[in-house]
This record gives structure tokens, C-alpha cells and sequence, in this order.
């Protein structure tokens, strides 16, 4: 396969390598022909055609779309409203406003009763250990949905209430958000590998009034006391005069002595026995899952909603320190999930389905629960992780479910690549058809493995640009339709109108780099920052008034293919997750030995960027393997896993600015008019970072 201007006769075929033609183009791969055949975008003429439209007449476009849903009441005046321009008042978007529907009816109730779906697999569920397995079918989950909707309703949750969901990888966690979903309330899902601290802010910014969650899991080898967690959050929230009413726990490690194995709708017992788990009770608060489960009725009449009506808030780290609850809502979300899904994947189905993503991000949330379910897939829920118990995990899942189409993160592809071909070739993967990368812009050498390794040379990979503000795809090839450059994200979705701003927020034209913006409203779009609609005008829409921007620097080649070149604020990638500099600095400075502390970004093998520190100390401190260690579980306990830092420096005379203010707490230096300041300057030392390791190392400078 290869561009066809640049295609070259080859005895391999599609085994181009990526190279630089005479012209100067990057070389690329054909849709294969298997694919083209059946796609629902055979073409790139037929691509240009469906986005000119889109963008062209975008209330026609997703008027037509919205024909395939279910809607209470019809759209009763204008379908598309909107002010993307600060100067001219306050930035809004509203999608058929006014309409009413309900979005877990559409995913569930339509699936079964309309579409006669019922006995359709909804999800596989692969536990941590291979042999813990089970499955679930539209009909089963919906009679679930159903009865934990009675639970919340009788819990006294409302339509407009904020529900907090802190769980791993089980069934119960869908079931929990699609009942929220059903009778109104919003979800706020919160990652299980999050921290107490981090679980307590998000709770008390958006009010919740209810807290679901589960005694414990493994991942891998590692044993996560998450009720542990929870009630530590729960506390946290009382001491600062917020009570949590009610903390729902499934019994998850526990299943075995509930002898709930024997029907197909229930999770199987756990096969690892975990006796030394202690899991606390709260009277009074603690309820478990299962109890108030048996005494539910199975029949729950859905809550209809205006479109635009809030669905769920997901926190996304903000570049003050300070999570931002991005809000979502009904209608639109629902609209863009299901097209993106349908289009991005060529979805099919007879397809089986799987995103590795975790639930507790906005991509498990858009292609692991809406968008799959919304089109009536067979998805696969994964609780473990790639290289447990071995590095061929993830194979023998697609092999032992015949999964056609895979999503996954470059960061869990180069971690792989490590481990050779072999954990990979041994498995047959025969059943693969199109492959997906989200989360950060993946390297060409990882694109190369992934496309020759994983997919034999056969499978089309879409490398998708998107954000937890967008709700869906914004740039990304189309499986039989888009030639594919390895590393970038090629062209935009339906419904999306890119363009690459200069610092002066003038448009640039043909080959550019610059700041990617966004001209237009698509439905998938953010409506506001929980509680702060300030902060959503200010982020997205002040610095360039008239566009969405996204904060990250992008390029248009010669072909008009985008390429996402990184952040341009002060966030970082780890691992597809964005990470706030400032969010780690204060939980550095909270430290008593810290003054001050700074925050940048360093390359990473694996994780693509890594988190550099720099701390300045108190007088009387002195800088340790064991203060390193103290404040890298400061950070642990402050944000999560997640943000542990692979490199802190001891600073006590970096170079000094002036341009942004510095992170401290107001603790003696030692050094009277030190500044260090974070994020943006910093970025300056970068390519100094490369050099630094050896030999501060030896100077015992850096843990």
C-alpha cells in the first residue's frame, strides 16, 4: 500500500518503509482493498464529500444522524446555537435545545426492544487473572441498569444530582454510570488509581451526593485496597464540612462467598483468594452493592432530558493546579460518540470491539461505554493490564474473543516493542481488522511495529487527535478511506473545522505550524467547566476570540494532513494522560523541606514525557535519596501513581525569570530574590535536560 503519488512497486507490498521521496512527502499506506470494499467511507473523494457537507450545512448533516435516535419530544426551534467569540458576549453551544430524550434508552432499551438485540453480548468481561471471565448480554444489562436505577432512586438521587463512581474495570461500573444516565443524575467518574486527595477535591467541587465503589482489586500483582481509599476520601470530605450520605461497595474480590456465579448477569467469582483484606464499615453510610441489588425492582422508566441537559463531568487537570470538571451533555455527546464510533472504526455488526482505555478516562467513557453500546457492539471490558501474567496478554485476549478492531495507547506500544515480536507472533491476531492509537501523537517507529507486528501489514491504523473536552475524534484517519502517514493524525473528523492560528491569531494557509483552533461547534463539544463557566471562556476561547482552542502546537504538511507536535501550555502528556505542572508543584511545595518547586517535561522512551522536578529547599534541609523518595509519595498521595516523577533535582541556583510567578509557599530559601518559576520558561531547558542525568547523578543531585 503506499500514496498514490508516491506509491513504488515493492515485492512486500504495503512494506513501505518511512522515507522521504524526491518531493520531500512522507510515505504512507493505502487503505487495503478488503477494507476499502466494505467501509462506510470507501473513498477519500467520498470523505471530502461528507465533510464539505458537515461543515458546510452542519444542522442538515447531524439533523439526518439524529433520525437514527430515539427522541421524546422533537428539536422545537433552532437545531444549532452558538457563540464561540468572547468580545460578543458569553461563549455558548446548543444542540437541538429543547428536544428530549434519554441516552441509556437509546443504548439500551432501543438495542432490545427495536433493534431485537436482546440476546446480543454486550460485553465480555476479562478479569486480571485469564481464567476470570464472563459476559453479559443488551438484555441483562438492561434489567441491571434497571434495578441500580431503583437503588439510586430509593437512595434519594434525583435528576440533576452529582453521583461520584470510583471502581476498576468490572461490570458493576457501567451498570452504575448508565443508571445515573437513566434517571438524570450526572456521573462523575473518578480513575481508581487516583489518590484519596484527588478523589475528595472532585467530590467537593461538584457537590456529590453519593459515593460507589468497590473493596478491592488487583492489577496485575498489586493489590488495591480501594475501599481503604474511599474512606479516606470520605473522611477528608467530613473534616471539610462536606458528609458523603451514602457509600455503595460492591463486593468484588469478595464475589466467591456470595455464590453469585451461577447467573450469566453477574461478574464470576474472583479466582485469587485475598484474606488479608480488610475492608472497614461505616454503619450508617456503607451499603453493599449486592444487598440493595436483591431487593430492586427490574423496570424503571427512563428520566427524559433536554439535549441539553448535563449527561456526566469528567475532571481534566487544568494548567492552574486545580482539575476542571468538564461537563458534557446529553444530546450532542450522544450524537458524536455513536458517528465517531461508527465512522473512525468502519464499525460493523458482527464486529468485537476493544478499547483498552480505562472507563475512569474520557476515552473509556466515549468507546468503551456510549459509542459501542450506542451502535449496538460486542466490547470487551478488560480489568488487568498488557503484561500480566505475561507480555502476550493482550493477543491472547483478541485471539480468545476475536476481536476485529483495537484501540490502545502508544505508551502501552512502545512498552511492548520491548518485549521483541515473539509474546506477539505466537498468537494468530487473524481476526484483526483496523487498529486505533489515542492519548498522544505516536512515533513513527512505534506506528511502524504496530502496523508490521500487530497487524501483519494488513490492518489500517487510526492514529486519533481528540481531547476529554471534545467528547469524541477531531482528527483521524477513516480505515478504507484515508491514506495513512505513520505519526500523524491526518485529517478531521466530520462535522470539524480545523485551522493553525500565528501568535497574532492570524489564519495560516497551506503547509503551516502553528496553534490548533477550531472554527466551529461540533456536537461532542464541552458546554462548560462544572461551576466556573469563567475559567471554560478564559481556557478555550480568550486567547484567539472566535475559535476553540486546544492548546497544543500542530502542523499541516504539503498534503494537508495535520500533525499534533505537543502541548503548548503548561500541561503534560504522561502516558496519553495530560498532567498539570502546576498540580504537581503544589503537592512539591507541601512538603516542609520544600521552598519552591518547578515542573517541566523530559523525553520518555515508554511514556512519551516524563515529569522533571526541580525543588528548591528549605534552610536546614538537605537534598536525599530518602527526601526524594518522601516527595515522590507526597505526590502518589497528593494526585496518584500516575504523577510520579522519574527525575527530581535539587535546585538551589537555576536560572532565574521574571515572566511568570513562581511556585512557593513562602518558606526561607536561604537565598533572598530567588525566583524559580514554573512551566513556560522552563520549556527553554529541554534540550539542557537531555545532558543532565549523568551528571548530576553523580553529584547525587538527582533521585
Amino acid at each position: 500500500m503506499g500514496l498514490p503519488e508516491e506509491r513504488r512497486k515493492s515485492g512486500s507490498g504495503s512494506r513501505a518503509r518511512e522515507e522521504t521521496g524526491a518531493e520531500g512527502r512522507v510515505r504512507g499506506w493505502s487503505p487495503p482493498p478488503e477494507v476499502r470494499r466494505s467501509a462506510h467511507v470507501p473513498s477519500l473523494q467520498r470523505y471530502r464529500e461528507l465533510h464539505r457537507r458537515s461543515v458546510e450545512e452542519p444542522r442538515e448533516f447531524w439533523g439526518n444522524i439524529a433520525k437514527e435516535f430515539y427522541w421524546k419530544t422533537p428539536c422545537p426551534g433552532p437545531f444549532l446555537q452558538y457563540n464561540f467569540d468572547v468580545t460578543k458576549g458569553k461563549i455558548f453551544t446548543e444542540w437541538m435545545k429543547g428536544a428530549t430524550t434519554n441516552i441509556c434508552y437509546n443504548v439500551l432499551d432501543r438495542n432490545v426492544h427495536e433493534k431485537k438485540l436482546g440476546d446480543k453480548v454486550a460485553f465480555y468481561w476479562e478479569g486480571n487473572e485469564p481464567g476470570e471471565t464472563t459476559k453479559i448480554t443488551y438484555r441483562e444489562l438492561l434489567v441491571q441498569v434497571c434495578q441500580f436505577s431503583n437503588v439510586l432512586r430509593k437512595q434519594g438521587v434525583q435528576k440533576g444530582d452529582r453521583v461520584a463512581i470510583y471502581m476498576p474495570m468490572i461490570l458493576e461500573l457501567v451498570v452504575a454510570m448508565l443508571a445515573c444516565a437513566r434517571l438524570g443524575a450526572l456521573h462523575s467518574i473518578v480513575f481508581a488509581g487516583f489518590s484519596a486527595e484527588s478523589l475528595c477535591e472532585r467530590i467537593l467541587d461538584s457537590s456529590c451526593c453519593l459515593l460507589i465503589t468497590t473493596d478491592a482489586f488487583y492489577r496485575g500483582e498489586k493489590l488495591v485496597n480501594l475501599k481503604e481509599l474511599a474512606d479516606e476520601s470520605l473522611e477528608k470530605c467530613r473534616e471539610k464540612g462536606f458528609p458523603v450520605r451514602c457509600c455503595i461497595v460492591v463486593k468484588h474480590l469478595g464475589r466467591a462467598e456470595l455464590g453469585m456465579n451461577d447467573s450469566p448477569s453477574q461478574s464470576p467469582p474472583v479466582k485469587r483468594p485475598c484474606p488479608d483484606v480488610q475492608i472497614s464499615w461505616n454503619e450508617g453510610v456503607d451499603l453493599w452493592w449486592h444487598e440493595l441489588m436483591q431487593q430492586a425492582g427490574d423496570e424503571f422508566e427512563p428520566e427524559w432530558c433536554d439535549a441539553e441537559d448535563p449527561l456526566f463531568i469528567l475532571y481534566t487537570s487544568g494548567s492552574t493546579g486545580k482539575p476542571k470538571g468538564v461537563v458534557h451533555t446529553v444530546g450532542g455527546y450522544m450524537l458524536y460518540v455513536a458517528t465517531t464510533f461508527k465512522y473512525v472504526f468502519d464499525f460493523h455488526p458482527e464486529d468485537v470491539f476493544w478499547c483498552t482505555a480505562d472507563i475512569g478516562w474520557i476515552t473509556g467513557h466515549s468507546y468503551v461505554t456510549y459509542g459501542p453500546l450506542a451502535n449496538g457492539a460486542t466490547s470487551v471490558l478488560f480489568e488487568g493490564i498488557p503484561t500480566y501474567p505475561d507480555e502476550g496478554r493482550l493477543w491472547s485476549i483478541v485471539d480468545k474473543y476475536k476481536v476485529t478492531k483495537f484501540y490502545t495507547a502508544p505508551t502501552a506500544i512502545r512498552m511492548l516493542m520491548k518485549f521483541g515480536d515473539d509474546p506477539v507472533t505466537k498468537h494468530s491476531r487473524a481476526s484483526l481488522q483496523v487498529l486505533g492509537t489515542v492519548g498522544e501523537p505516536i512515533n513513527p517507529e512505534a506506528w511502524l511495529w504496530y502496523h508490521r507486528v500487530v497487524g501483519s501489514q494488513r490492518c489500517p491504523i487510526v492514529d486519533t487527535f481528540w481531547q476529554t473536552e471534545t467528547g469524541g475524534h477531531m482528527l483521524t484517519p477513516l480505515p478504507g478511506a484515508t491514506p495513512m502517514k505513520p505519526g500523524s493524525a491526518s485529517f478531521p473528523f466530520f462535522g470539524v473545522a480545523p485551522a493553525i492560528l500565528n501568535e497574532s491569531g492570524e489564519e495560516l494557509e497551506g503547509e503551516a505550524e502553528g496553534y490548533l483552533v477550531f472554527k466551529q461547534p461540533w456536537p461532542g463539544i464541552m458546554r462548560t467547566v462544572y461551576g466556573n463557566h469563567t475559567r471554560f471562556e478564559t481556557t478555550y476561547f480568550k486567547k484567539f476570540p472566535g475559535y476553540y482552542v486546544t492548546g497544543d502546537g500542530c502542523r499541516r504538511d504539503q498534503d494537508g494532513y495535520y500533525w499534533i507536535t505537543g502541548r503548548i501550555d503548561d500541561m503534560l502528556n504522561v502516558s496519553g494522560h495530560l498532567l498539570s505542572t502546576a498540580e504537581v508543584e503544589s503537592a512539591l511545595v507541601e512538603h516542609e523541606a520544600v521552598a519552591e518547586a518547578a515542573v517541566v517535561g523530559h523525553p520518555h522512551p515508554v511514556k512519551g514525557e516524563c515529569l522533571y522536578c526541580f525543588v528548591t529547599l528549605c534552610d536546614g534541609h538537605t537534598f536525599s535519596p530518602t527526601l526524594t523518595e518522601e516527595l515522590k509519595k507526597q505526590i502518589r498521595e497528593k494526585i496518584g501513581p500516575i504523577a510520579t516523577p522519574d527525575y527530581i533535582q535539587n535546585a538551589p541556583g537555576l536560572p532565574k525569570t521574571r515572566s511568570v510567578a513562581p511556585r512557593h509557599c513562602g518558606k526561607s530559601t536561604g537565598e533572598p530574590g530567588l525566583l524559580l518559576s514554573c512551566a513556560a520558561p522552563f520549556r527553554e531547558l529541554s534540550t539542557w535536560l537531555n545532558t543532565l542525568p549523568a551528571c548530576f547523578k553523580s553529584k547525587g543531585q538527582i533521585g
